[in-house]
């Protein structure tokens, strides 16, 4: 009975991986499913078993375990951050004079993709039909260059950064251009392109670029440009067991088989004995599977309810407000589905 319990307990929490297929991929924990377990779902469980632990940090990553959720929640969260949290993007471009070698078009659509350091928060969607961006709604940003040549190169430099000035134009000659009291407004508060190094444009003597910007508050869903993050991604906490005790020559090639820092070999009473240590750096490639006498001796799965989130900002906001406002979206969601039931109820 014990090992009944065990196997069912193995299929409710662990994804296997096996040499050819990935068993127990679907969820299976639902009410009445098996015979001895409660399943039914309660807040007071949910608050015992979750928790969110913070692993990694700075100003542009994060890394944290997300414990105690479905896969449906957690694609749902990563969807939000992907796709419904908002930032400040270029969205309208009014180009006065363009004489470098670079389309119109594509130009403008070089400048959209620009992360602009501004807080979403501090602004409100410009509605449908307004044409005319106001301080509350709109950054306006220019972009004025011209190159020309430069008087104190060397005869023979063949050098263009050398012979010319402004030649290259980078973000960081977006220069912001306050509307109304903005100046007032963000005094304190650095608006202009979150990276100054992007590479816009190469000009030669005699061209320039006069272009003014308007910069609105969207989400993913509309466009990519207006997504927060690099990426946004999850896996599951992988999980190595060893069936039997692996020596010797065999123990070295099975920390092969691994990620470094997932295997190490140590020495008991003078043999050399595998050990999993860090199971967390594994990346399932499922190599030790390859070799006859290896396949056996390990376990490979993965931790069903234990998801290991990775988000990368643009630096636009900072990676832990970036899940914070996450949260705030989803707790909307769940708001507004609510409401729509009790609405429902009342019909």
């Amino acid at each position: 009975m014990a090992a009944t319990m065990r196997n069912v307990d193995e299929i409710r929490d662990r994804v296997i991986l096996c040499e050819f297929d990935v068993k127990n991929v679907h969820t299976t924990d639902y009410p009445g499913n098996y015979p001895g377990y409660d399943d039914t779902w309660s807040l007071q469980k949910f608050q015992r078993n979750f928790r969110i632990d913070l692993v990694q940090m700075d100003e542009t990553s994060l890394e944290f375990d997300m414990v105690g959720i479905d896969a449906a929640i957690a694609n749902a969260f990563r969807r939000i951050l992907l796709a419904e949290v908002p930032t400040m993007a270029v969205e309208k471009v009014f180009i006065y004079n363009n004489t470098s070698i670079i389309q119109d078009e594509i130009l403008a659509h070089r400048l959209g993709l620009i992360p602009i350091k501004a807080d979403p928060r501090l602004f409100e969607y410009r509605n449908a039909g307004d044409e005319e961006g106001t301080e509350i709604d709109t950054i306006q940003l220019q972009l004025k260059i011209k190159c020309t040549r430069n008087l104190r190169a060397t005869k023979d430099s063949a050098d263009p950064r050398e012979l010319y000035l402004n030649h290259m134009v980078y973000s960081k000659d977006m220069k912001w251009v306050p509307i109304g009291n903005q100046a007032d407004v963000f005094a304190d508060i650095d608006i202009g392109p979150v990276h100054g190094d992007i590479l816009l444009a190469q000009l030669r003597p005699g061209q320039e670029l006069d272009i003014v910007m308007h910069c609105v508050k969207g989400i993913g869903q509309d466009h990519a440009k207006f997504s927060p993050v690099a990426t946004a991604s999850y896996r599951l906490l992988p999980e190595i067991t060893l069936m039997e005790t692996v020596e010797g020559e065999k123990a070295e090639r099975l920390k092969r088989c691994f990620s470094p820092g997932v295997i190490e070999v140590e020495n008991h009473g003078g043999k050399v004995v595998a050990k999993v240590v860090n199971s967390r750096l594994d990346t399932c490639s499922r190599e030790v599977l390859r070799h006859e006498d290896l396949k056996n001796t390990v376990k490979l799965a993965r931790v069903r309810d234990h998801f290991i989130f990775s988000v990368e900002s643009t630096g636009i906001l900072a990676p832990d407000v970036l899940v914070t406002e996450a949260i705030k979206v989803l707790m909307t969601k769940c708001r507004r589905f609510l409401s729509e039931l009790d609405s429902t109820e009342m019909e």
